[in-house]
């Protein structure tokens, strides 16, 4: 047993290398299951581009026990349950969340997903289309578009400056070879994760995992491709659309999950634009109401990340509010007070120890880290890390990473020219 205080966890790896990690939470009546595969955009090459998130969707056409998509999805809904399923850059996510009661029917239906997806050559088409018009709706939602455009911007010509959905043209290429060749290489037992959290003992999740599991490849997975940052000078994008509103990405590179100052860059996130009461959103919104809309995100991968702040705001307040976030971005480089950081400790042990709550939260935790990490930190460990973290720390990675030479900045918006914007991206 693993953890101490909010929640605890077991390890078990079987003999052909499958992870199994659980959490006990007796005061649930609920199981949730996560299966995580290390396959996303950056094992793809670029005529695969896409390819993960496509065989994610097969998995949900149905398999030789559950012959339909409606068969696999009412085996989960019929007993209440819930069921999903994600791809990003570094994992795919199969999940579920049921009563306590129907744990091993439900783990049954996972496993047969992607285990033994049929790939009906009329279903990859339909599906086609649907991954299709999913591309489109992220095209034509503008603030959508600004968040892909900055990561076009920022990493170009390689996997993290792609959509994790592909292009059409990648998405219209992908054959049922190619996927089933895909799936072979990426969908094996040492590049898997099943995570379970709930009214579940361990050594009952174990003896259903192993059976279900049992006799599947066993091979070492595809490698994922690293970043490329060749970076030296700001960076700037633009995509001219007629809209009522500007939307803005001002981005750097970040931190990788494993770096130690990863909970100094969440901090100085916290301070300066997560929640109503960060630095960015008092001063742009609630101060001088340039903007209807601004946050900031911080993305922690395998050997980089990026810290991004997003606004929207009326086209005509738009190089005022690149300025104001530059500023701001400038400024903390002097330091934040105690009081200030205390606060956002505060905040991010709070939402982290409230996540804590759910099953399926407790699940994620300790599947992704022990998939992307091959170690689980417990929330204890994590807590005593954020509390740390000094002034001193937070000062110093904001002067290391807030840099104009690693400065990127996407805009979309009815705009003629970049000539307005390029002369004020500077820290």
């Amino acid at each position: 047993m693993e953890g101490t205080g909010i929640i605890a966890h077991r390890k078990t790896v079987t003999d052909d290398g499958l992870r199994i990690l659980t959490s006990r939470m007796p005061h649930t009546q609920s199981a949730s299951i996560v299966l995580y595969v290390g396959a996303g955009s950056r094992y793809e090459s670029p005529e695969e581009a896409g390819i993960s998130h496509f065989v994610e969707h097969m998995c949900f056409k149905g398999t030789p026990r559950y012959p339909t998509s409606k068969d696999i999805s009412e085996a989960i809904e019929g007993v209440g349950g819930v069921m999903n399923a994600s791809t990003d850059r570094e994992l795919t996510a199969y999940w579920c969340k049921v009563p306590v009661t129907h744990f091993h029917d439900a783990l049954d239906v996972l496993a047969d997903m992607v285990r033994e997806p049929i790939y009906d050559a009329d279903e990859i088409e339909k599906e086609r289309q649907v991954i299709l018009e999913e591309l489109a709706m992220t095209y034509d939602v503008p603030s959508y578009r600004a968040e892909l455009l900055i990561d076009e911007v920022m990493w170009p010509d390689q996997p993290l400056g792609r959509d994790v959905g592909g292009t059409r043209d990648s998405v219209a290429g992908i054959t049922r070879d190619m996927m089933l060749d895909y799936m072979c290489r990426q969908y094996t037992l040492p590049n898997l994760v099943v995570s379970i959290a709930g009214n579940i003992h361990h050594d009952e999740a174990i003896e259903a995992v192993e059976n279900r599991f049992r006799g599947w490849a066993g091979h070492s997975p595809g490698n994922w491709i690293p970043a490329d940052d060749g970076q030296a000078s700001p960076s700037f994008g633009m995509e001219r659309r007629k809209t009522e509103q500007a939307h803005l990405c001002v981005a750097v590179k970040g931190l990788s999950s494993s770096h130690p100052d990863r909970y100094a860059l969440d901090l100085l996130n916290a301070i300066l634009g997560e929640g109503m009461s960060s630095r960015l959103f008092l001063e742009l919104r609630e101060k001088r109401g340039l903007v209807y809309d601004v946050h900031s995100t911080v993305s922690h991968l395998k050997d980089c990340g990026t810290f991004t702040v997003y606004a929207g705001m009326d086209p005509k307040n738009a190089r005022t509010a690149v300025g104001s976030i530059l500023d701001e971005l400038d400024r903390v480089k002097s330091g934040v007070p105690e009081e200030e950081l205390h606060k956002a400790r505060e905040y991010l042990k709070g939402r982290l120890v409230l996540r804590m709550e759910d099953s399926r939260s407790v699940a994620a935790w300790l599947g992704a880290q022990e998939l992307l990490t091959n170690r689980v930190r417990t929330v204890k460990q994590v807590l005593s890390q954020v509390d740390a973290v000094t002034t001193d720390d937070v000062r110093r990675v904001a002067n290391e990473l807030l840099v104009t030479e690693k400065l990127s900045t996407a805009i979309v918006g009815p705009f003629r020219s970049e000539r307005p914007f390029q002369s004020r991206l500077r820290i």
